[in-house]
């Protein structure tokens, strides 16, 4: 391709002047785009109403001994005000006791719980009378060779019964924004998917 070369000193001039002028006018308007999105930023902030949430955890040391390490115990108590005392341990895979709740499945049932009333919600703003509602969730926990995990997928399957015959259509699409509100799955760094059935509840 050709180069132009622009001899003419005062167009050079002028060419640098546009340019200057360009850029100017793009700096202040990435400026004041910034700042507005600063102050809307700010603005839906204070609109934003904030919950605080508490839990006291107690531990007391019980180690187990053999012959390569002391393991300590992993049972302990979970109390929040006003509500019974949990008590938790780990998972049977990590040496827990298998006959308490553990965190993995807290956090299932966490989530399980919440997308329920939000559907719950959902549905009642949409004036679906609903009737019954089961689930049988799953969640898969992947642990790397360094003893880290995390959670990569969990699965919800909801059976819903409803009262009309008309809404089942809708009533499956609003699992969909009921995911969209659930406290618990907007806080969570991992897809969670939805395999839902909706009938009309018969007597």
């Amino acid at each position: 391709m050709d180069k132009i070369i622009y001899k003419d000193k005062e167009f050079c001039s002028f060419l640098s002047f546009l340019t200057r002028l360009c850029f100017g006018f793009a700096t202040i308007d990435i400026n004041l785009f910034l700042i507005y999105k600063k102050f809307n930023l700010a603005k839906v902030n204070e609109n934003k109403m904030k919950h605080l949430f508490k839990a006291e955890l107690n531990w007391t040391s019980k180690k187990e001994e053999n012959q390569f390490l002391k393991i300590y115990n992993k049972n302990h108590q979970i109390k929040i005000e006003g509500k019974s005392v949990l008590d938790v341990s780990a998972a049977k895979a990590f040496k827990g006791d298998p006959s308490l709740y553990n965190p993995e499945d807290l956090l299932l049932s966490s989530l399980v719980s919440c997308h329920m009333m939000s559907y719950l919600y959902v549905c009642s703003q949409n004036e679906i009378e609903v009737l019954e509602y089961s689930d049988n969730a799953e969640a898969t926990l992947e642990v790397s060779p360094d003893g880290s995990g995390r959670f990569v997928e969990v699965r919800l399957y909801p059976k819903v019964k409803i009262s009309n015959p008309n809404q089942i259509e809708l009533a499956l699409d609003l699992h969909f924004k009921a995911n969209q509100l659930c406290f618990i799955a907007n806080s969570c760094n991992f897809p969670v998917l939805h395999e839902a059935s909706c009938e009309v509840f018969t007597i």
